[in-house]
């Protein structure tokens, strides 16, 4: 069955489930500044919107658009920015 998931005072929402690929979530963000943990690498597939991103190691903001795709690893922190409603897949390796 789904799991949801609330985060951020409800700003970030998402729904688990299982896929061919392994566990998955689909989610959505409101506009705000996030900083995330992971504990298994995460494949994030934007899929409306925008979202900016720092990842592990970097300094500088990255954009990704609409089924552009990031990979993070596991066992570390990354910052997401949000300007608006934006929506992804995350899935879990």
């Amino acid at each position: 069955m789904f799991k949801t998931n609330e985060y951020f005072d409800g700003k970030v929402k998402s729904i688990a489930y299982e896929t061919g690929e392994g566990p998955a979530t689909v989610g959505v963000m409101a506009a705000g500044d996030y900083e995330f943990g992971t504990s298994t690498v995460e494949y994030m597939t934007v899929t409306s919107g925008e979202m900016d991103v720092v990842l592990p190691g970097e300094t500088e903001w990255n954009n990704f658009k609409p089924f552009e795709t990031f990979i993070v690893p596991a066992g570390v922190k990354f910052k997401v920015r949000v300007k608006g409603d934006t929506s992804y897949r995350c899935l879990y390796r």
